[in-house]
């Protein structure tokens, strides 16, 4: 009978250790990347007015410069990369140059983990084209260029926040003197 129990205990141990093992596996991969929910994912209307520093979860942007009307969460997935960000706006066309805007995104792109990486992001808007600089900003070492057209008129940077986890900020011309402050403010 004591070889029966010990042989019970020996076969349930290691089931137990997986249990054990695989949830907290899952809640660390989880952690590792903030991601969308799958409603984020679907789509959500434009926040009026719009939120704060808590605006994505598993993100904190300390420094939100005042003067937003309101803001969309964006979130993607395809291709093994997921999107999540959100852009706070005024009511300026987005041509005026005093437009006022800003776009925080994380992108999980599990190959991330150098900075000269950034340059073939796989990403359909907010790619480093041209001539990106590399230069240190907010305390951080980050891929810098000008916005274009399509992201708008003002400064956009990235950099790798830890394997797999991209940071991007595209901030409208008003707020580059306050990109620093931004950067320096994201804290995941």
């Amino acid at each position: 009978m004591r070889a029966i129990a010990a042989l019970a205990a020996l076969t349930a141990a290691p089931v137990a250790v997986a249990l054990i093992a695989v949830p907290a596996q899952a809640a660390t991969a989880s952690a590792a990347c903030p991601a969308p929910t799958r409603a984020e994912l679907e789509g959500t209307d434009a926040d009026e007015p719009a939120k704060g520093a808590k605006a994505l979860r598993g993100v904190r942007v300390r420094h939100v410069p005042e003067g937003f009307t309101y803001g969309t969460l964006t979130a993607s997935k395809r291709g093994g990369v997921t999107e999540y960000g959100y852009v706070w706006s005024d009511n300026r066309d987005t041509t005026d140059l005093a437009h006022r805007s800003l776009w925080v995104r994380v992108v999980c792109w599990p190959q991330a983990s150098r900075l000269a990486q950034l340059r073939k992001l796989p990403v359909e808007l907010g790619r480093f084209t041209g001539d990106p600089r590399t230069v240190k900003l907010g305390g951080r070492q980050v891929l810098r260029q000008e916005g274009d057209g399509a992201l708008g008129h003002g400064r956009y940077v990235g950099w790798v926040e830890r394997k797999g986890v991209v940071v991007t900020v595209m901030a409208g011309r008003p707020l580059v003197p306050e990109l620093a402050d931004i950067v320096r403010g994201i804290k995941l």
